[in-house]
């Protein structure tokens, strides 16, 4: 049997939450976003219980938008479908767009709201309203500049 690669190490490490490991495989400055045997990347496949591994992945430059390629749903979908708020704002911190349908035209909103996570919905809700806010206010300062 074929050795792990090293992607392969690293996404085991990250999909039973070592982050010891994950940090010793990532010294080896490899790719982050490499897909492993099974067509994943390691920030699909993590914990998703544990914040800090989705930090050292992202911090190692993981695409926090990344999809799934038969449903397409990124890490922000599975975090918010089961409830985890932590990681969730992790990944938004970091870039993830948490306003990006599956293929069903689902947000991850609406996967927390169907599982009855509350404080993923409200945090959802939050935090797209302060972006829209910010864009708004954006927008309408670009346009004052032009007149």
């Amino acid at each position: 049997m074929a050795e792990d690669t090293a992607i392969d190490r690293l996404s085991t490490a990250a999909a039973i939450g070592d982050l010891k490991e994950i940090e010793q495989t990532l010294q080896s400055n490899l790719n982050v976003n490499e897909k492993n045997k099974y067509g994943r990347a390691p920030l699909q496949v993590m914990k998703l219980g544990c914040p800090c591994i989705a930090e050292a992945l992202l911090r190692a430059g993981a695409d926090p938008n990344t999809r799934d390629p038969i449903l397409r749903l990124t890490v922000s979908h599975d975090a918010a479908r089961d409830g985890y708020l932590d990681t969730l704002r992790v990944l938004a911190q970091n870039g993830a767009d948490v306003n990006l349908p599956d293929n069903d035209g689902n947000l991850p909103l609406h996967l927390a709201a169907r599982e009855g996570h509350l404080a993923v919905v409200q945090y959802l809700v939050s935090d797209s309203l302060q972006l829209t806010i910010i864009r708004f206010s954006f927008h309408c300062s670009e346009k004052a500049k032009l007149h």
